[in-house]
């Protein structure tokens, strides 16, 4: 089974970016406990401040999408607190590794 490495843009509103460490770091707590994820690494743009990407690795393609599935469905609870800060809708970019 290959890895998974997920890429997701989350931009937010200038006025929250100070907040926005904590609410992440919160959030990306469940993430990081779930069967099944290896890393989250959290970035912030240097060109596009406010512009965070979590790059999360996953142990397969399948433990990403139970860990999608759980987001979208019980886990969504704990997303609230990031919809006061965001300026638009996240994006998520899944990819496989590919040894080369």
């Amino acid at each position: 089974m290959p890895k998974l490495i997920a890429q997701l843009e989350v931009p937010v509103r200038p006025d929250k970016v100070d907040e926005a460490p904590a609410v992440l770091s919160k959030i990306l707590a469940d993430t990081r406990a779930f069967a099944g994820c290896e890393d989250v690494t959290v970035v912030e743009d240097t060109t596009a401040p406010g512009t965070f990407l979590a790059i999360e690795t996953w142990e397969s393609v399948e433990a990403d999408a139970k860990y999608r599935q759980w987001r979208a469905g019980e886990g969504a609870a704990g997303l609230a607190p990031l919809g006061e800060l965001l300026a638009g809708p996240p994006v998520l970019r899944t990819f496989t590794v590919t040894e080369i």
